[in-house]
């Protein structure tokens, strides 16, 4: 038994050796399975056991910058969320299909939060994630410039089938800048999906672009068939400390 155990230690099967450690140890309770049978639930435990380990190392890729949840979106302060529409966003169909999430509103209505979470479902899903603050992602993009990896940069950045891009609009562009965004929306156009969060509301984006021409161009592969999701109202951050002070 101990050369198994060493065995599946080497093949690093760590679901199936603990599926097997656990017949092991309570036989009755397998009794009446057969041979194949208690197989199969050796290797669906392993695949569970993979499953599991893939999307804890999704999520820690991600870089979330909340640890939000479907479970934790709070549906209860009018902010103009509706369930049905996060429910439909949170069953992934929009990935599959390659769209878009816009996510406008002021100030602390919890944008992040929104994206985070529908982020986080992703990667439960199977899907590769990464979340960057704008201003962060061109920085890194103007110093992959410097040392020669721009090309690996941009090619690691389209192959993501989710991009979370937070603060949009908030800093004016260089024009190296927008030229960067086109680069990445033009790669990501109709093969992978992106979240932009705003506090703007996107009839102003044109505007924070910077350059009509590009702006027309990026902003045609992001709202080209996204969803769109307008919140308002006062910020949800506001009134918790007003119900902590109370």
């Amino acid at each position: 038994m101990q050369t198994l155990f060493n065995q599946i230690d080497a093949l690093k099967l760590y679901g199936l050796r603990q599926a097997l450690q656990h017949q092991l140890d309570q036989p009755s309770h397998y009794d009446d399975l057969s041979f194949s049978e208690r197989l199969l639930h050796l290797m669906q435990s392993e695949q569970q056991d993979r499953d599991h380990r893939k999307q804890q190392r999704l999520i820690a890729q991600a870089k979330f910058k909340l640890l939000a949840t479907a479970q934790g979106i709070d549906y209860q302060h009018p902010r103009g969320l509706t369930a049905s529409v996060m429910r439909d966003l949170l069953q992934g169909e929009w990935l599959k299909r390659h769209q878009n999430v816009l996510l406008t509103g002021p100030c602390g209505s919890g944008k992040t939060y929104l994206a985070c979470a529908l982020g986080h479902t992703a990667c439960l899903q199977g899907y590769g994630v990464k979340y960057y603050r704008i201003s962060r992602l061109l920085l890194e993009l103007t110093q992959s410039k410097a040392d020669g990896t721009y090309q690996t940069a941009l090619k690691r950045l389209a192959k993501l089938p989710l991009l979370i891009l937070d603060d949009w609009g908030l800093e004016p562009l260089k024009a190296s800048q927008r030229n960067d965004l086109m680069e990445i929306m033009d790669d990501r156009h109709g093969v992978s999906s992106t979240i932009l969060i705003s506090q703007l509301p996107t009839e102003e984006w044109y505007q924070s672009i910077g350059d009509n021409t590009l702006a027309d161009a990026i902003l045609d592969r992001l709202m080209h068939n996204a969803h769109r999701i307008k919140l308002k109202g006062e910020s949800m951050r506001k009134m918790q400390s007003k119900i902590d002070a109370t």
